[in-house]
């Protein structure tokens, strides 16, 4: 098995400047990225649509997840998804990797403390999924860039994609796009508090007012 640090700077490193994380996910209309249980079933309507995620995917040199995602996708089976990047799994407990054929390291520590480490070893655009890793790094400020992909059903409860804030966070909207079978993209920038990007904050939508005849 291959960790992170076997990974040669030459092949970390795309671009300079401090590292940035962006999410990238799939989530039913009303929010939800998987059922109680962990399932993932109302996602197969989006099944077989290109809709950009292999490009995204090339972006990045490294992947975050957390441990319940880590679980999810090993039950299925699944690390080819994340193709051949290597995967930073976040817990505080030890983990088994041993018997995975993916490139897996284990690492533990606030969200900050998880980029300075990514960033001393040269990575520079990771990929962060799962939501409670997603919101981790949401609330700390570190993430850049969020695109949803809403799939045509409500399934009412399950895992969210966003948690409660302690402050607004704001996002400027670059994109919306629609796909065969109802799948709709949008894409954002994020202005948060603690962002990189610009703080100024979104025009209110208020309703326009009457010209008054004299």
């Amino acid at each position: 098995m291959t960790g992170l640090k076997a990974l040669s700077p030459k092949k970390q490193i795309r671009s300079k400047g401090k590292i940035r994380f962006s999410v990238f996910c799939g989530t039913s209309v009303d929010g939800f990225l998987a059922r109680p249980d962990d399932t993932l079933d109302f996602l197969n309507a989006g099944e077989g649509v290109p809709h950009g995620f292999p490009e995204f995917l090339n972006s990045v040199d490294v992947v975050v997840i957390g441990r319940r995602t880590f679980e999810v996708v090993r039950d299925l089976g699944h690390f080819g998804l994340y193709g051949k990047k290597p995967v930073a799994v976040l817990s505080s407990r030890p983990l088994d990797l041993s018997s995975i054929k993916a490139r897996l390291e284990q690492m533990s520590g606030t969200p900050h403390e998880i980029a300075a480490q990514l960033e001393k070893r040269g990575f520079r655009h990771a990929y962060v999924d799962g939501g409670i890793t997603i919101q981790r790094f949401l609330l700390a400020g570190l993430v850049h860039r969020i695109t949803v992909t809403r799939v045509p059903v409500l399934i009412g409860q399950g895992i969210p994609l966003f948690g409660r804030l302690p402050h607004d966070i704001y996002l400027r909207h670059l994109s919306t796009r629609s796909y065969k079978g109802g799948l709709v993209q949008s894409e954002y920038g994020v202005d948060g508090p603690s962002g990189t990007q610009s703080r100024k904050k979104p025009q209110a939508f208020l309703p326009e007012k009457r010209k008054t005849k004299k």
